[in-house]
């Protein structure tokens, strides 16, 4: 009886063009700092008793906080289309997980903003046998101007199988374990300008540790929508049994760890000017890994609609994270925009 009352939003239910319900978020102080230490990023930026304001003395939102104050909410979407997500499900409840993501930036959101968003399917399409849907959010302040806006695709279909968790290897087939770097202590960034960088320019590393006190935390913070107590990221029973064998992190909580990297050779307004941020998820990010993010400068170039000319240039930088384990768990490419 359930099975024919439940319309499940799979893969062929999913139609390009359907929508969700604007969300509505008054963003705060509170949520900016909020964020940030779920990032695990204590700069003073992001707290009222900061210094070094960009932005006349307000507060400003890590930048992929947007992912946070403007939420995808796909549960939503499926109902407001007459379907049931897979993740809410009675019948055949599974995730469909993170795979990638683009964001791009018009501006900053700043303490005390009312931030709208809107949540469509952009598009749907198979690749090596998964398949995957890619939604589009975008995200305006209070007078109707752009703040940012993401792609984010989700596998709805794996074709692969249930990924191996380390250390289930054979015996003859050890998986080492490291210890993790040193964390450095934490001073403040030495911001490039645009004429130090040069192709092939190596930027400052960042290693992260994720925990399950960490992830459960993250899964706790939303500002809009309703909570999802039972995911992959926070239950180890239904996690078994998706595609990663068990809990991960989320893809937006990898790519707030890439900002923040980033955000040790830019300022804050090389994203918030135009800037875009594309990461691939390759590996799982489990509790108990340590991953260092690490990347260069690829490319640098004269900004195409700089007035006058030559006044802003355009960055370019790849970034990678590797685990303890040496597996590459993330793949990103920026594009920052600084003035010269």
């Amino acid at each position: 009886m359930l099975e024919q009352q439940e319309r499940l939003w799979d893969f062929a239910a999913v139609e390009p063009g359907q929508a969700g319900a604007p969300a509505v978020v008054n963003l705060t102080a509170v949520h900016i700092s909020r964020f940030a230490l779920l990032a695990q990023n204590r700069d003073s930026r992001y707290h009222e008793t900061g210094g070094n304001r960009e932005y006349g003395g307000a507060l400003a939102a890590m930048p992929t906080m947007a992912l946070a104050y403007a939420p995808l909410l796909r549960e939503d979407i499926a109902e407001a289309n007459g379907f049931v997500a897979l993740e809410r499900s009675l019948t055949a409840r599974r995730q469909t997980p993170f795979a990638k993501c683009e964001v791009r930036w018009s501006r900053p959101a700043l303490a005390g903003d009312t931030i709208t968003s809107t949540r469509r399917v952009l598009e749907k399409y198979e690749r090596r046998g998964s398949r995957f849907v890619t939604f589009r959010v975008e995200a305006s302040n209070q007078r109707g101007e752009p703040v940012a806006e993401y792609d984010y695709t989700c596998i709805f279909e794996y074709a692969g199988g249930r990924k191996e968790l380390p250390g289930r290897k054979s015996p003859a087939e050890p998986s080492p374990e490291r210890k993790p770097p040193p964390q450095e202590a934490a001073g403040p960034p030495r911001l490039l300008k645009l004429a130090e960088v040069a192709v092939g320019h190596q930027l400052p590393t960042l290693s992260i540790t994720e925990s399950q006190q960490v992830i459960n935390r993250k899964n706790d913070f939303r500002l809009a929508g309703r909570p999802s107590p039972s995911n992959i990221h926070t239950d180890e029973e239904f996690a078994r049994q998706n595609i990663f064998g068990g809990t991960v992190n989320s893809g937006p909580a990898t790519i707030s760890y890439v900002d923040q990297m980033l955000q040790l050779s830019f300022p804050l307004q090389a994203f918030h000017d135009g800037g875009r941020l594309l990461m691939r998820a390759i590996e799982p990010f489990r509790a108990g890994d340590t991953v260092t993010f690490r990347g260069e400068v690829t490319d640098k170039r004269s900004h195409p609609s700089s007035a006058p000319p030559g006044k802003r240039g355009v960055v370019e930088c790849r970034v990678m994270g590797t685990n303890q384990r040496g597996d590459l768990v993330c793949l990103a490419d920026a594009a920052l925009i600084l003035p010269r």
